[in-house]
């Protein structure tokens, strides 16, 4: 697989790049040169490689769920700039 000139040109386009011809040269050789060095990963014997999610073990730490009591509304809304009908009220953000 390699990168030609016309796909750098239809990226650059895509995310609205004005690239010059110097530069599309450029960024072809370095793409060109990316995807040869990933090609080398095809070289490697992997048969004996357990697949993987992540390099590391990972685990979930979870607390157990404990119902308690929640603060009393008359607290809650202590530290609230504005307040109506137990709910906090906050500026329109919709004209």
């Amino acid at each position: 697989m390699s990168i030609q000139t016309k796909d750098v040109e239809h990226v650059a386009k895509l995310a609205r790049l004005n690239l010059t011809q110097e530069e599309k040269e450029t960024f072809t050789e370095q793409l060109n040169s990316i995807l040869q060095y990933a090609e080398k990963l095809n070289e490697l014997n992997t048969d004996d490689v357990e697949a993987t999610t992540h390099v590391l073990h990972l685990s979930n730490v979870m607390r157990e769920d404990v119902v308690k009591d929640s603060l009393p509304a008359e607290k809650v809304f202590l530290n609230a700039p504005d307040e109506e009908d137990g709910q906090f009220k906050v500026p329109a953000v919709l004209e």
